[in-house]
């Protein structure tokens, strides 16, 4: 299996509202997947579509071979939400070893992901007690446990310093490198140069598809950043173009001039 996810004209309405503009891509097997954009650009939405757990409008997501959501991928796919999703009313340590068990794994295996995030030190608070962003590294290290197939993370870096940040990006290529795939989601765009592969999304539709070094060759620039921009003063120019041509030809058609009539005339 060369693609771990395929997605293929997804489209998901929020009341009256599109969010999802019929997305198609695939996520590479054994790669680190960015998934990047700016806050309200439908990541979130989207990462819930290939958990399976997001009521779409239209189109298909394929996980590991199977309709995403099917219960046989339940213990194939880990997902981290931005907000925790542990128990506060236990340790840290009882939180792994509890998601662990649930997936046929011991003790060696929970400390292991305790210490994959940084978390040894801490095994024995509750988790009412730490930080925002130590309650986010617990539900990573709850995932970690199980070594799904797939890992959906949604903006797990958030809050952490910069050191702890490189600790988990060369933890996430181990992982890969092992054969595990990662989709990662942010909005900071400097985590974009540590993807294997980029999707960038903009108002629920996707600009690119691509790699790092593809965009920086094709953008004409080493800035990640700068060629998002580059990316997205493009699409922009373009939709204004289209919308131009648009009035226009509605221009010429509640006139009643057969187009090119005007260049006719004048010349």
């Amino acid at each position: 299996m060369t693609d771990a996810v395929t997605v293929t004209d997804l489209a998901v309405d929020r009341g009256t509202r599109r969010v999802l503009h019929g997305l198609s891509f695939s996520v590479p097997a054994g790669q680190v997947t960015g998934l990047l954009g700016p806050s309200g650009s439908g990541k979130t939405t989207l990462m819930r579509a290939v958990v399976g757990v997001q009521r779409t409008a239209g189109g298909a997501v394929a996980v590991l071979g199977r309709p995403a959501g099917c219960p046989s991928l339940r213990a194939r796919v880990g997902y981290v939400t931005q907000a925790p999703s542990v128990y506060a009313d236990l340790t840290v340590r009882e939180n792994v070893r509890h998601f662990g068990a649930l997936h046929g794994m011991g003790a060696r295996e929970s400390d292991a992901a305790l210490a994959d995030v940084g978390l040894l030190d801490a095994a024995g608070r509750l988790v009412r007690d730490l930080s925002g962003g130590q309650q986010g590294r617990v539900s990573l290290a709850c995932a970690l446990v199980a070594a799904p197939d797939l890992l959906v993370l949604d903006e797990p870096t958030v809050g952490l310093d910069p050191v702890l940040r490189a600790e988990l990006w060369a933890r996430f290529h181990a992982l890969a490198a092992a054969g595990t795939t990662l989709l990662v989601s942010s909005h900071v765009m400097d985590e974009a140069a540590r993807c294997d592969r980029l999707l960038l999304l903009r108002e629920g539709r996707l600009l690119t598809d691509s790699t790092p070094a593809r965009l920086r060759a094709e953008s004409g620039t080493d800035d990640l950043e700068e060629a998002f921009l580059r990316l997205i003063r493009s699409s922009e120019e373009a939709d204004a173009n289209e919308q131009g041509h648009g009035h226009r030809s509605e221009g010429r058609a509640r006139s009643g001039a057969p187009h090119g009539s005007e260049q006719v005339s004048r010349a």
